[in-house]
């Protein structure tokens, strides 16, 4: 049984060419395949014939997903969460593992689930005009991971952008609710990057890392943190936006509460009258007067005013 290729190219002067068989004969100095792990013949061949060290071939073979990388000798390896794709859906929030073994003459990346970075790749690599050496090809691929990213952080902070606008214009301003999708995926970006980032900083200041990696793991760390940095500033403002809102209600609250306030403040006065006059109690006034219920509307009514009056000479009413 052979492995699951997804594709392959070899790399050469001229450009690139199509891989149909793992053990097809190279037509250049460096291969990449991209494999299929839900495959039974993916996992034996990288079991028998990768030719990779143990370590790595550990790694790739591995159940664990958590982000984190390894040097054995001359080859690298790293696992890295990326954006899962469906067939019919480009973008979705599913966070898959991508696992990279790399070595100067192979680079292989497999998956268990389709990811948006690897068809990236594939395109750029197809149309690719400079060399694709080791170094290269991690760069792009890291590359391919952080413009998927950074075009979802464009999207979420549009979304944040206009959320203000609505609010400043008090139009259909959001609620807090309308904004923990965006607080979600912002959320998960960070973690994503942030571990990816700690990834290429250990690979930065290990030892053993091969001399030619060095200066594409630096721009690639500066690359994810600089993306991070763009993260945390659409969380900072959105928390802001969030703090607007919570202060917004808090007065709209404040000022009802306020209103009962003044109502029963007016109304205490009225409600004593005429709990008095509901007494069934002997000598009360107005009792025989036919112009009772009169006065005591008015008493009612004056008890009231003149409440008023008291809370706006105390300042209660100057809102």
């Amino acid at each position: 049984m052979g492995p699951g290729l997804i594709w392959g190219l070899d790399f050469t002067a001229g450009g690139s060419r199509p891989v149909d068989r793992c053990e097809a004969d190279r037509a250049g100095a460096f291969r990449w395949l991209h494999l299929n792990l839900a495959d039974r013949g993916t996992r034996a061949w990288i079991e028998r014939e990768a030719g990779l060290p143990s370590s790595l071939r550990e790694m790739l073979l591995s159940p664990d997903t958590h982000q984190r990388s390894l040097v054995d000798g001359r080859a690298v390896g790293c696992v890295l969460h990326d954006f899962e794709r469906d067939f019919d859906v480009i973008d979705t929030a599913r966070i898959g593992a991508l696992r990279i073994a790399l070595t100067p003459e192979l680079m292989l990346t497999t998956r268990m689930h389709p990811l948006r970075s690897a068809d990236i790749a594939r395109q750029r690599l197809e149309h690719a005009t400079t060399a694709i050496d080791p170094a290269r090809a991690l760069e792009l691929l890291v590359d391919s991971i952080a413009d998927n990213i950074a075009d979802i952080s464009r999207t979420l902070s549009l979304d944040v952008q206009r959320a203000e606008d609505a609010f400043l214009d008090g139009h259909h301003p959001p609620s807090a609710r309308d904004l923990i999708g965006i607080r979600r995926r912002l959320a998960q970006l960070h973690r994503l990057l942030s571990g990816m980032r700690s990834v290429f900083q250990r690979l930065e200041k290990d030892q053993e890392l091969p001399t030619a990696l060095l200066p594409s793991v630096e721009k690639v760390a500066q690359r994810l943190q600089s993306l991070d940095a763009d993260i945390l500033g659409v969380q900072g403002q959105l928390r802001l936006l969030r703090e607007e809102l919570d202060i917004q209600e808090a007065q709209r609250t404040n000022q009802n509460l306020y209103i009962l306030s003044i109502v029963t403040a007016l109304m205490l006065p009225a409600t004593l009258v005429t709990g008095i006059f509901g007494m069934n109690t002997g000598g009360l006034p107005f009792a025989q007067d036919p112009w009772g219920t009169w006065h005591a509307t008015a008493l009612a009514a004056g008890a009231a005013a003149i409440t008023y009056a008291l809370l706006r000479w105390m300042g209660f009413m100057r809102r």
